[in-house]
């Protein structure tokens, strides 16, 4: 009976080998006569050097296939050998890899072996399934005031953090990733300068962080399809770890630069500009990533994704966008950087669309209260620094003027510090009954 069924079995193996050849290289694209190949499937390049470079088919110019390379090309030539794999990108995944920094496409950038025993995943997955994603419901304690008291997250939630270039994104992922309570942290650093890889890992990160670390690297410098591949190879990363009933913080910085890098695509592709330049597989892609993350019914990925908002507006379109399929976002504003206090986390434009199904009354009840005051001193600040406003007029502004140096206080936290989420509820109350 075993004989017949392998008999059939490899009666369905694909005999052939499907070859092509290089027409011509345009741009970033590759064009190529044959092989027989689908948009995504891998192919090998020969250069007339004898090595041989990856390349993806992201469409078709008539018979003909689009490809996109994974590496630099240097040495292909009308007439180069194109074979088919006949299968997409995969990458090594598992328990071994933690500790490791790995490129856009999970190779090791010390130039090292992978180890041994390792699984093989595809780096494109569909998202779970909306009917079988658990509801959150648990709480996320990350170590930082601002966030558990005011903006609090829950297991399984996504998050964007918007802010222009140099307001300290990078600074808020360490923090996260050295104060929260994950099991794993991935952490993909996509179109950064290849100066800031080093400088994230060990500056921000530093031996501690890294123990329980996964960090994607793929640079500027990279091809733009790498750039894509390096995003979705760490969404493949957390995933696994979360089909193993681990609880898995993911870390992107940045999205925009990832929708960059899809434009770069789609140019060359032959779509047309659309939005500020950005074609329309980048607004189709966008979900396809994002939606990944979350809960499932095997554990959660809590994700939090940087936006690099163009020239701090938040109406551009790739933060319109991202801000529209999270779960919350955090604005991180240069005004209040550029006082020295970080966090730069600008309470009243953030949100947490998940608070109030993971937290009890009295905690929202506080962070209400201070949100009032917060506002209320905010809307006579002008006021108040011409010293227009005279004491007295209004009980309610005059007690967030009493209170504005201990809120201030409490938003502010060093890049080292960690406070317990019952020290940041304590703290809250403190500040909210005073009347």
């Amino acid at each position: 009976m075993k004989a017949i069924n392998l008999i059939e079995e490899l009666a369905t193996v694909n005999q052939y080998q499907w070859y092509g050849n290089v027409t011509r290289v345009v741009g970033l694209t590759i064009e190529a006569r044959g092989p027989r190949a689908a948009v995504g499937e891998i192919c090998e390049i020969n250069q007339n050097d004898g090595s041989v470079v990856l390349a993806e088919v992201v469409g078709f110019k008539e018979t003909n296939l689009l490809l996109m390379p994974l590496s630099k090309t240097n040495r292909i030539q009308t007439g180069s050998l194109v074979k088919n794999r006949r299968k997409p990108l995969e990458v090594a995944v598992g328990n071994d890899l933690i500790g490791k920094v790995v490129d856009g496409l999970g190779q090791p950038l010390n130039g090292e072996r992978l180890p041994r025993g390792l699984k093989k995943v595809a780096v494109e997955q569909p998202s779970p399934n909306p009917l079988t994603r658990p509801r959150i419901t648990e709480t996320m304690p990350l170590g930082i005031k601002v966030i558990d008291g005011l903006l609090t997250v829950g297991v399984g939630q996504r998050v964007g953090i918007f802010a222009g270039s140099g307001v300290g994104k990078s600074t808020l992922l360490s923090m996260i990733t050295k104060s929260s309570a994950a099991d794993v942290n991935v952490i993909a650093l996509i179109g950064e300068r290849g100066r800031e890889v080093r400088d994230f890992i060990e500056k921000e990160l530093g031996e501690e962080g890294m123990k329980r670390s996964i960090v994607v690297a793929a640079t500027s410098d990279q091809p733009a399809l790498v750039r894509i591949k390096g995003a979705q190879t760490a969404t493949a990363i957390a995933e696994y770890f979360r089909d193993q009933g681990k609880h898995v913080n993911l870390m992107m910085d940045s999205v925009t630069r990832f929708a960059m890098a899809q434009r770069e695509v789609g140019l060359a592709a032959g779509e047309p500009p659309t939005t500020k330049g950005y074609t329309p597989s980048v607004f189709a892609m966008l979900p396809q990533l994002l939606e990944r993350s979350g809960t499932s019914v095997n554990g959660a990925i809590t994700a939090f994704y940087t936006v690099l908002v163009d020239g701090d507006d938040l109406n551009e379109p790739i933060t319109d966008a991202v801000r529209g399929i999270l779960d919350g976002h955090f604005i991180l504003d240069r005004s209040i950087a550029n006082r020295g206090h970080y966090p730069a986390i600008d309470v009243l434009k953030s949100v947490s669309r998940l608070m109030n199904d993971i937290t009890e009354k009295d905690h929202q009840q506080a962070a209400q209260t201070i949100r009032e005051r917060m506002s209320a001193y905010r809307d006579t600040e002008d006021l108040i620094s011409v010293g227009a406003y005279k004491k007295g007029h209004a009980r309610s502004i005059d007690l967030a003027v009493e209170l504005q140096p201990e809120i201030q206080r409490f938003l502010q936290q060093s890049t080292g510090e960690h406070v317990s989420l019952d020290q940041t509820r304590a703290w809250m109350n403190d500040i909210a009954i005073k009347e």
